[in-house]
């Protein structure tokens, strides 16, 4: 189980993926750059641009920002985000992102939905390896001085990624779930998983404790 700390405090690092967990699913945005790229659904996206020459790779990049820039536009906030994050903000939590995107819809969605709230650092796709590679988490908990590596973490996301980045890390794991990534339930690195964001602070208040739940759809 992993309490409040005695001063009444986290010592917890919660992560979304900007397109996907602060703001409501744009999962369209993944076929649409897998057709533009001509790769399979299979296919990592950002695998599949690294592996390009010049160029090619600076022109991959470009046409998947194209799309992310046109989605963010159309961006609605997840249920119960705003409460979450006062909520957060209230208890001293420090609070991070780890995304796979880009910069740009990343600080217009803060800008939107959470003006003058913090979040830092903030580890875009530019920061290599990205998600499942726990690098990215593990740079966050180094930045804020924790010697624990990801043990007095909490990663909260809506994909296998996420999930599997935050448990290679050592971070507890909370999946968003919504109909798309049901299945992501019975996934040994889910911890646990809530339905709204502003689910979590129920669970912080009494004791987070992963492994609860049955691993059922």
């Amino acid at each position: 189980m992993r309490t409040p700390a005695p001063d009444g405090s986290f010592k917890a690092y919660v992560s979304f993926l900007t397109h996907l967990h602060l703001s409501k699913p744009q999962s369209y945005m993944f076929k649409q750059m897998r057709t533009a790229l001509s790769i399979s659904p299979k296919t990592d996206i950002l695998d599949h641009i690294h592996s390009l020459p010049e160029p090619q790779q600076s022109a991959a990049q470009a046409s998947i920002r194209a799309i992310e820039s046109e989605a963010m536009l159309s961006q609605e906030p997840q249920p119960g985000l705003v409460e979450l994050i006062e909520y957060l903000e209230s208890r001293g939590v420090r609070m991070g992102l780890c995304t796979r995107n880009f910069d740009g819809p990343v600080n217009h969605l803060l800008q939107k939905f959470l003006p003058g709230k913090t979040f830092a650092p903030v580890v875009t796709r530019e920061f290599r390896p990205p998600k499942p590679d726990p690098a990215g988490i593990l740079h966050i908990a180094k930045e804020w001085g924790l010697d624990d590596r990801g043990e007095s973490l909490i990663m909260v996301g809506d994909s296998i990624d996420d999930m599997m980045s935050g448990h290679r890390a050592g971070a507890a794991t909370v999946l968003l779930a919504n109909e798309e990534n049901a299945e992501l339930k019975k996934l040994e690195h889910t911890g646990m998983w809530i339905d709204r964001l502003d689910d979590l602070i129920g669970i912080l208040e009494t004791g987070f404790e992963e492994g609860l739940q049955e691993r059922t759809v």
